[in-house]
């Protein structure tokens, strides 16, 4: 079964209705810093390209990414994960404080570095190596106390409630037990998973796994419809979660929930690079959840803006235009 389009009229309705609701980020925040060069030989010293600087830039990764685009369509950001005592937690601040999310949420663990992933890439936007930097263990004692304390401060006000998981330490048990205190029936906890932390998401209102995740955690090949079917409801089963949406790349969605379940068809017309737009996808089902769109709408809208994004290099956003836009002219 195909999910049917947003009406016209409705897609402007939410769209216009995304701005200034609070969602709550949860989860692994990162920095995702771009060295540009050029390449024009081989290295003598080994069989690897010489690549000579042009550039440097970063770009918010992970859950702040999520923020990011939660703030491109308008809506309030609020974060909450684990930085070091680095030059890369300076220039992630740096980063969100002109995208106007507030950095109180972020706790400081000297002992580990931020998470970067630093990758070097030519002119045209051809990966050539990256190097990340992170401690993956799960952050403990009063690291995690700390994580806690901010997330009961910061998350009675929210409108959604978002869990950013990249198995990077901040996703603990004991901050998962917590947030899902704070799940109502108006306030929806939706949680972008991993599959080690699997037993960690009962309860949450919608997982969004991707096909790849859906197929390690159910031990079941996608194929087809079918397969995407029967995998999102093992799939609830297994994590004990209300609803799954199943993000398949060039296939589009599956939404799997009691309102509805089918197929939702990719419609990106052209694809520069997909990183990031499971974060895309997420924040904004987060924020049209919170603007009263209902889950089919949400999904809805949720694949139209990652169809914008992975037209973008890098983690990107999208902007309430550019979502009308990629809807209207669908």
């Amino acid at each position: 079964m195909t999910l049917s389009a947003l009406d016209p009229q409705r897609a402007r309705d939410l769209v216009s209705r995304l701005a200034n609701h609070h969602v709550l980020i949860v989860g692994d925040v990162m920095l995702d810093r771009f060295i540009v060069g050029d390449v024009e030989r081989m290295s003598p010293e080994a069989p690897v390209p010489v690549v000579r600087f042009r550039s440097e830039y970063t770009r918010t990764g992970g859950a702040a990414n999520v923020a990011s685009n939660v703030r491109a369509l308008g809506g309030r950001a609020v974060l909450v994960g684990v930085v070091g005592d680095d030059r890369a937690a300076s220039d992630l601040r740096v980063l969100l404080e002109a995208a106007s999310i507030p950095t109180d949420g972020l706790v400081t663990d000297s002992t580990r570095p931020t998470v970067e992933k630093q990758r070097i890439v030519t002119g045209r936007n051809q990966q050539v190596a990256r190097i990340d930097y992170e401690d993956d263990t799960d952050v403990g004692g009063p690291i995690e106390r700390d994580l806690i304390n901010r997330l009961d401060r910061l998350a009675r006000d929210a409108d959604v409630l978002l869990v950013s998981d990249y198995l990077k330490g901040a996703v603990t048990r004991g901050l998962m037990d917590r947030l899902n205190t704070f799940k109502t029936e108006r306030k929806a906890l939706l949680v972008d998973p991993k599959i080690p932390h699997l037993d960690r998401y009962a309860g949450a209102t919608v997982v969004t796994p991707n096909q790849h995740e859906a197929e390690m955690a159910t031990h079941r090949l996608i194929r087809s419809d079918d397969d995407a079917r029967a995998a999102a409801v093992e799939f609830k089963r297994r994590v004990r979660c209300e609803n799954v949406l199943m993000t398949r790349s060039e296939h589009g969605i599956w939404l799997s929930s009691a309102e509805a379940e089918g197929a939702i068809a990719a419609v990106a017309r052209e694809i520069a690079d997909v990183t990031g737009a499971g974060d895309t996808v997420v924040a904004t089902l987060a924020l049209a959840l919170a603007a009263g769109a209902t889950l089919v709408e949400a999904s809805l809208l949720a694949n139209y803006a990652a169809g914008v994004v992975i037209g973008k290099f890098g983690p990107a956003t999208v902007t309430p235009g550019e979502l009308l836009t990629q809807i209207l002219s669908a």
